[in-house]
């Protein structure tokens, strides 16, 4: 209730008045059923405007840092994120990666649509990183199609450790591709060749539709490097006076 409450009525509303969304291909995504949107992931208001867009409920999978920070703010950010039916997911390694793919196929199952970043994290600069293959896993076992989904300009309008969003500084655009069918890969979720390839064409349909340039990493082992760089904050060397990305 609480988030159709936000979605129509409290949230909603405004952030297509504030942000004005272009929308594009929001006829691919199925009206019924399950299906996954994969998207890029750029920015933390990537989370508030895809759904404000959708007419159906979608389920993300958010890290578990959203759950449990300290203080008011951390106690309201996961209150929030709860009370929007959004699951928490442990990213520290291999066996929290299997949970979360356990947590997606039941949103499937239960045919409803799952959002997802495939990157695993917001991209520290603006550009498309190698995808996660539990993007893949999940849409092998349940039969669900994958509706690619790009985001333009939320970068800018709120990169990674900026805390208030700046409305005005770009126009935001959420393009949806037609729905991917992976039938033919049926059964062989366990195959790891298979799970790289499906995931690289569902990454390569998000850069086809965002106009990103690619870097063949993941985010994260980017953002690590950057933050043991020394020179720079959280290095090992003098910190240069500006915070990383988050």
């Amino acid at each position: 209730m609480f988030y159709y409450l936000l979605k129509h009525v409290l949230l909603g509303p405004v952030l297509r008045l504030v942000f004005r969304p272009r929308i594009e291909g929001l006829e691919h995504v199925p009206a019924e059923g399950a299906a996954v949107v994969a998207g890029n992931h750029l920015s933390f208001a990537d989370h508030f405007l895809m759904p404000a867009v959708l007419s159906r409920r979608i389920t993300f999978l958010a890290k578990a840092e959203y759950f449990t920070g300290p203080g008011i703010k951390g106690r309201l950010t996961a209150a929030f994120f709860r009370s929007a039916g959004q699951i928490p997911v442990d990213r520290s390694g291999r066996r929290a990666g299997r949970a979360a793919v356990e947590e997606g196929v039941k949103v499937l199952e239960g045919g409803e649509l799952l959002g997802i970043y495939p990157e695993g994290t917001r991209s520290p600069d603006g550009r498309l990183y190698k995808g996660r293959v539990g993007v893949a896993v999940m849409a092998l076992r349940t039969g669900a199609p994958v509706v690619p989904c790009a985001m333009q300009g939320t970068f800018e309008v709120q990169p990674p450790g900026r805390k208030l969003p700046r409305p005005g500084r770009r126009r935001v655009t959420i393009r949806f591709g037609k729905p991917m069918d992976f039938s033919r890969f049926a059964g062989m979720e366990g195959e790891r060749a298979v799970l790289r390839a499906v995931t690289d064409e569902i990454m390569y349909e998000v850069l086809r539709l965002s106009g990103q340039e690619y870097v063949d990493r993941y985010a994260t082992d980017v953002k690590k490097a950057q933050k043991d760089k020394p020179g720079t904050a959280g290095g090992t060397g003098r910190a240069s006076g500006t915070a990383g990305h988050g």
